[in-house]
Formats: C-alpha cells, sequence, structure tokens
C-alpha cells in the first residue's frame, strides 16, 4: 500500500532522522528536572506528522535547510507543549500509553513543562531570525486557544451545530497543520501564491483527520494507545456525527438523546452510537472527509510533480482510511 507512513516518508528519509537530532538537542537544559522531563518526553515518539508536514512542504520546492528544521522544531515544540497542557486540563493520566506528565509530575510542574516548551521554540525561531514563522505561530496559539474555549463553552450546553464544530477543529487542530505546511513551504520558497496554497492543504488536511478521529469514537475498535470508544460522547463532546443524527429526527428524540448524553452511565453510550449509526451520522461524516480531502489534494495542482508531492497526495489517503 503506497500510503503507509513508512512509504509517505522516503522523500525525507534522512531529513527526518536529522531532525530527531536537533530537536533532542534543542530541549536541552541546565536545570537537571527539565533534562529529565525533556528525555521522558523524547522516550514517547508519536507519528512525527508535524515535522514530516514541515520537511515534506519544504521539499516540494526544493532543498530542505537550517530554517526548515527550525520550523519543524518549532511546530513540535508548540504540539509537545499542548498535550502536556492538555493532559492538565482533562486530567488524564495517560499519553501514547505511557504516564502523563502531571500524573508523575503533577500538574504545577506540568503546566511549567509546557511553558518551557513553548518558549524555548519560539527562543529558536528568535535567534534564527525567522521572524515571519513568529508571526504565523502565534496567531495559531491564539486560535488553538480560542478553539478549545469555544468548545468548553459549548460543551456545557450540548449546543453546537455544524458550523461551530467546524469553527472549533478549523482553530483547535487544522490551525497547527496548516502552520506546519505554511513554515515549511516559507522555509524553502518567497513564492506567496505558493505558500497559500500550501497553507490551505494543511488547514484542510486538519479538517479531514479530525472528522476521521472523530468517526473513530464510534467505531467499535479500541484505538491503539488512543482513547476508548465513545469517549467523546462520555466527555460530552458534540462531533460531527452526532450533530447530523441530532438533525435529522424529531426535537422531542433530540432532548432524549442530549439526556443520555448528559447521563453518566456506560450502556448510555451504547445507545447513543447505536442511534448515530442508525441516523446516518458515520456515513455524512465520511463523506465530508472525503470532500475536504479533495480539497486539500487540489491545493497541490501548482505544485511541479515531486516524490514530495505525491507523498503529500497520499497522506490525505492516509488520514482518511486510518483506523487508529
Amino acid at each position: 500500500m503506497s500510503n503507509t507512513l513508512s512509504n509517505i516518508s522516503r522523500p525525507i528519509k534522512d531529513e527526518l532522522v536529522q531532525f530527531n537530532e536537533i530537536f533532542r538537542n534543542s530541549l536541552k537544559s541546565k536545570v537537571p528536572l527539565v533534562d529529565l522531563i525533556t528525555r521522558y518526553i523524547m522516550k514517547q515518539k508519536g507519528k512525527r506528522i508535524r515535522p514530516l508536514l514541515v520537511m515534506l512542504s519544504g521539499k516540494i520546492n526544493g532543498e530542505i535547510g537550517e530554517r526548515t528544521h527550525r520550523g519543524a522544531v518549532l511546530v513540535e515544540m508548540l504540539h509537545t507543549a499542548t498535550l502536556v497542557h492538555d493532559d492538565v486540563v482533562d486530567n488524564s493520566d495517560k499519553r501514547r500509553g505511557f504516564p502523563s506528565i502531571n500524573a508523575i509530575w503533577k500538574n504545577k510542574i506540568a503546566v511549567l513543562m509546557g511553558d518551557y516548551l513553548l518558549s524555548r521554540g519560539l527562543m529558536i525561531a528568535v535567534e534564527g531570525g525567522d521572524f515571519d514563522f513568529l508571526r504565523i505561530i502565534t496567531q495559531t496559539v491564539k486560535r488553538m486557544s480560542e478553539g478549545e474555549l469555544l468548545q468548553i463553552q459549548k460543551t456545557r450546553k450540548l449546543d453546537i451545530d455544524e458550523t461551530t464544530y467546524f469553527k472549533i477543529i478549523s482553530d483547535k487542530t487544522a490551525s497547527l497543520i496548516g502552520t506546519c505546511c505554511e513554515l515549511g513551504c516559507a522555509s524553502t520558497t518567497d513564492n506567496a501564491k505558493q505558500i497559500l496554497a500550501m497553507r490551505s492543504y494543511g488547514e484542510n488536511l486538519g479538517l479531514a483527520f479530525q472528522i476521521r478521529d472523530d468517526i473513530l469514537d464510534f467505531e467499535g475498535v479500541t484505538k491503539l494507545f488512543g482513547k476508548p470508544i465513545g469517549a467523546d460522547i462520555k466527555d460530552k463532546k458534540m462531533t460531527l456525527p452526532l450533530i447530523h443524527a441530532l438533525n435529522r429526527v424529531e426535537k422531542s428524540e433530540t432532548g432524549r438523546i442530549k439526556k443520555l448524553i448528559k447521563g453518566e452511565k456506560k450502556e448510555n453510550i451504547e445507545k447513543v452510537i447505536d442511534f448515530v449509526k442508525a441516523n446516518g451520522g458515520l456515513e455524512y461524516a465520511k463523506e465530508k472527509a472525503r470532500q475536504i480531502g479533495d480539497k486539500a489534494k487540489a491545493e497541490l495542482a501548482i505544485f511541479s510533480d515531486s516524490s514530495a508531492k505525491e507523498s503529500l497526495i497520499n497522506l490525505v489517503d492516509f488520514v482518511l482510511e486510518r483506523n487508529l
């Protein structure tokens, strides 16, 4: 299958190895506790999707250099900082199958560690003179925070409609994916049209990624090292499959389902999942994700054919087909 992550990353295989070394060195501190925690973070290697995107978006136009690597380090530090902070906000005790930072070192240290990672990333951009990166990334941090706060506000009332849902996932998830692609492209070209197209590709990829994630919450296979099935319902998150299913029924039925969501019983989750499946929520969300994926691919049309471009196209299919 051409769209496995190892195949997708092939055009930038050597650069990713180099990135891991640069990222590890960038985390070093003279404070022993910081070094201890950063070593622990490095053990929990995720898929490194964000550096992958920065690298491929840089490679699509030219050769990857130090500026591309700085962009990749910046977004990976921001992403890691948000995960550390999210675990504190969500009171999570696990992250990728490992105990979370807050579970081991408690909330105060976890919050400060997240702050360290964010500030370290910004400092690397300052030291490299990448002031355009700083403008892009600060806007992204603002959007991510606003998206999270909007979701918290709306979750309390269970009144998220489709427009609001897309606003939330655009800010919370797609903004950072778009930023990865924008930084990568801007690191190897100053062609504004291409940079904008790459940003748009990333934003659409991010939307498709999040919709697929939300679909997986209803589809009976527990995600490896991830949240269990029905976790979004348990957390009272209104996602696209559920929003669509609720739009298709009478007001009295909507009220009944929302009552089930507000209840804490395990069997309620199963009833909500069955309701979403019966009312076409999953089919609708899958079709939306496919349409958005096609929009992402269309943005790449202005770039010359290359192995990097092919990988970015295959990455869309990987996102739409993933089961984890």
